[in-house]
């Protein structure tokens, strides 16, 4: 049985491309478009909502590394498998601090904190929500991902001015139980709705290349694009295998399968940032500049997502300036941070 979801009328846009009401044919029928004919719409809508010209930079640092309890068939932090990562303490606020605004002068616009929790503590939102004060200050727009969150502990993360939290999907719901048995689709969805009615914007998008076919690539982004509102940012992962988790065996991913989950998306939910996360070290300049193409307008800049290698600050600046690309000014440096 589906998942029920909060429907907040009063959230649906008269903007007749800010749909709510997709259904998985109509995704599964733009997966099945010529390439050139699914690019062409989803590079139309992206010049709709954003300068197709710049690329918004985020930095992910992994405040606390490994030892969760959770069963994510794709991560090195659980503690279930033997990958060879040391589980960490949580990071000092100075060392955070320090890293964010090296972050900044690298020319980051938004500064994401990832710890390995299922979900938090009270004593552990005493230690992150100075984090969240002093990135914050420093003039950055501030993500978090935790795990699952309380409605009272969303209320207390966007007392402290708390931007965006991160919370993926991961994929479909119906192949879901494939991938994670130690928390279910519907608390995922609900710790979505408790950051949303706490104010806060969501990132939460999904990972492909796990062994799920195309329709379940479609039956998740239609859970994403029928959310009350779309998420404010959707990154797309591509699997990264680590040895030691359940899959790291799986096979390559295709290019064009990365691709095309971009551009529908970009389509389905055309207002959104949407991110190239995971993976990028697999990539070529190419396939990287096909994706921004496609419709995406966010990377991770920066030398490592939470344990996994990314591409070097040097190497995206020189991709970007090849493309003729120029980073996006972020919501603090236009002077409406919240």
């Amino acid at each position: 049985m589906a998942t029920q979801l909060r429907i907040d009328p009063s959230a649906v846009s008269a903007d007749p491309h800010i749909r709510h009401d997709w259904t998985k044919a109509e995704a599964e029928a733009l997966f099945a478009l010529p390439l050139n004919d699914l690019l062409f719409k989803a590079q139309g809508l992206l010049r709709q909502y954003f300068d197709p010209n710049e690329v918004q930079l985020s930095t992910l640092l992994n405040v606390k590394t490994g030892g969760c309890p959770e069963d994510c068939g794709y991560c090195a932090q659980s503690s279930r498998y033997d990958t060879g990562l040391k589980a960490e303490k949580l990071m000092a606020l100075d060392e955070v601090l320090a890293a964010a605004k090296a972050a900044k002068d690298a020319g980051a616009g938004r500064f994401c904190m990832g710890a390995a929790w299922r979900s938090p503590k009270e004593r552990d939102l005493d230690r992150i929500v100075p984090m969240i004060e002093g990135v914050k200050a420093l003039g950055l727009e501030t993500c978090v991902t935790l795990g699952m969150l309380e409605a009272a502990q969303a209320e207390r993360l966007k007392d402290a001015g708390l931007d965006y939290y991160n919370h993926n999907l991961d994929t479909s719901e119906e192949y879901y139980p494939q991938v994670v048995s130690t928390r279910t689709y519907g608390d995922r969805l609900e710790t979505l709705a408790n950051v949303r009615d706490a104010g806060i914007k969501v990132c939460c998008g999904g990972i492909i290349g796990m062994g799920e076919g195309e329709h379940d690539r479609a039956s998740m982004l239609v859970t994403l694009a029928n959310l009350p509102q779309h998420p404010d940012s959707v990154p797309i992962n591509a699997l990264v295998k680590i040895e030691g988790t359940p899959f790291a065996a799986e096979a390559k991913l295709d290019t064009f399968d990365f691709v095309r989950t971009i551009a529908v998306a970009r389509v389905m939910m055309p207002a959104s940032m949407v991110r190239i996360a995971a993976g990028r070290m697999e990539m070529d300049e190419a396939t990287q500049a096909l994706c921004l193409f496609a419709g995406a307008n966010s990377i991770f800049y920066g030398d490592k997502l939470l344990t996994t290698p990314n591409p070097e600050g040097n190497e995206d600046e020189a991709l970007l300036d090849k493309l003729g690309f120029k980073p996006m000014a972020s919501s603090c440096d236009k002077g409406s941070c919240a």
